[in-house]
């Protein structure tokens, strides 16, 4: 008999058993700690969080989390099309944005659809995209997507999709450094001479310039934890991508948790706060998850290097295999010596004239569409960028 895959949609992450949680999203996934921490941070004018939970013959198997959002286009059109967008938005103001449930996290570089070991993620699929779909109906999303999926994930995805004319688009893709052996001196000899010699004379420059103190805790005080906000919303606001806004309530609510930690650098001469790293350290991997940077500060003194080299002493101090920087800022994170992890949006619009047309769009969306550092590095490496071929939805590179 075939099993009967049912999906049932939960508006709290507790409202899943925890033991699920932990066996659906282990380290270094982020799993039950992160969503509650979303739930209490006061989001509610950005998203919606909800959570689909997979059952197989009545037996709970999975979660899905998902969320909605209200976005906007010009986050993901092609610069031409962007344009094109925002005149056309001063006549209808609903033009500019796509009210679109996502299955996954808006703060997560990777989706994730957590299932038990024993489940295969293709048999559950189909099920699940049905309720994504019937789901976004009764909230009003006329956009569905499955967000930031890896390739095999998201071919999946698109296959199982099919019948429902799913479409893909390439995503900002994750960046993340295998860890060399046992030292940070492993680290530099595994980068080229070029970008070895490169970091080393950035820090070297940076150090006579500014003197920094760093400290790395897990619970800031109060007054700490006003620096860190200051911090990120200087640099939230000079970010060309934009998507959650957070506030003191997220920080406060996240420094709670067990795998968070940061790393504060402080000017040397007046104690004033400079940098920090919220990072995420489960099992063997290390999430640089937030930054900030007074800018005030920034140019030839290369505050990220330096907060970087932080980033790769923590690592090492804990025995960490591998570090995980996230999506944008790619020039330096390249320079750096990460790879870069393609993913992909697996989407659907309800109006079949307008998912043609989104789908038209998602095909000419590329690493050097979406960001201006990802157009120089496929100028210098031609066969590095992903797409999809939306007619076999073969993986393929170009």
């Amino acid at each position: 008999m075939k099993n009967a895959v049912t999906i049932e949609f939960l508006d709290k992450a507790l409202e899943c058993d925890e033991p699920l949680w932990h066996v659906c999203f282990p380290p270094p996934l982020e799993g039950l700690f992160w969503y509650q921490t979303l739930e209490a941070s006061h989001l509610e004018d950005q998203f919606k969080f909800l959570y689909a939970l997979i059952r197989v013959n009545g037996d709970p198997i999975g979660i899905a989390p998902c969320f909605l959002h209200d976005v906007p286009m010009s986050l993901i059109a092609p610069p031409a099309f962007a344009l094109f967008l925002r005149g056309i938005s001063k006549i209808i103001p609903s033009a500019s944005y796509q009210r679109t449930l996502f299955v996954g996290s808006p703060c997560s570089d990777e989706g994730t659809i957590g299932l038990k070991f024993s489940i295969k993620f293709q048999d559950v699929i189909p099920a699940l995209q049905k309720a994504v779909l019937q789901k976004a109906k009764e909230l009003g999303a006329s956009m569905t997507v499955f967000k930031d999926f890896r390739a095999l994930e998201a071919r999946q995805l698109l296959d199982a999709g099919a019948d429902a004319y799913f479409f893909s688009m390439p995503s900002y893709p994750g960046t993340v450094i295998d860890l060399p052996k046992d030292n940070i001196e492993d680290y530099f000899r595994s980068l080229s001479q070029r970008k070895r010699y490169q970091f080393r004379k950035k820090l070297r420059l940076s150090k006579n310039i500014l003197a920094l103190e760093t400290q790395i805790i897990q619970k800031p005080s109060n007054a700490e934890l006003k620096e860190i906000v200051d911090l990120f919303i200087q640099t939230y606001e000079r970010g060309r991508t934009k998507f959650e806004r957070l506030s003191l309530r997220f920080f406060e609510k996240i420094c709670e948790k067990e795998p968070v930690w940061f790393i504060l650098q402080r000017d040397k001469s007046d104690g004033r706060l400079i940098t920090f790293m919220l990072i995420f350290y489960q099992g063997t991997q290390v999430i640089n998850k937030f930054i900030g940077i007074d800018y005030q500060k920034s140019g030839d003194t290369y505050l990220y290097f330096r907060l970087f080299e932080a980033a790769l002493e923590f690592a090492y101090q804990h025995g960490a295999r591998q570090l995980q920087s996230g999506q944008t800022g790619y020039r330096a994170k390249i320079d750096l010596g990460h790879t870069l992890v393609p993913l992909f949006n697996i989407c659907r619009h309800v109006n079949p004239i307008l998912n043609m047309l989104y789908g038209w769009i998602g095909k000419r969306v590329s690493w050097k569409t979406l960001d201006s550092d990802l157009a120089e590095y496929i100028t210098a490496h031609p066969k590095s960028s992903p797409f999809f071929n939306s007619v076999s939805t073969k993986f393929t590179m170009s």
